[in-house]
């Protein structure tokens, strides 16, 4: 996420709902869009990278 996208998702920025939902948008794009082309270029040529992302987004709460 952008920083805006962080501010505007967590309320601190104070935006709009249509702020809100603009940003939420935006993440949910680059989730189902850039995310899987950049699992595809670490799975190639850095797999210690993508390692360190799946164990990042796999954490299982405590």
């Amino acid at each position: 996420m952008t920083e805006t996208d962080r501010e505007h998702i967590s309320g601190k920025s104070n935006p709009t709902q249509q702020q809100k939902d603009q940003a939420v948008y935006r993440v949910r794009q680059r989730i189902s869009e850039e995310l899987p082309n950049d699992i595809e270029v670490l799975k190639e040529h850095r797999p210690d990278v993508l390692e360190e992302l799946q164990s990042v987004v796999c954490e299982e709460d405590d």
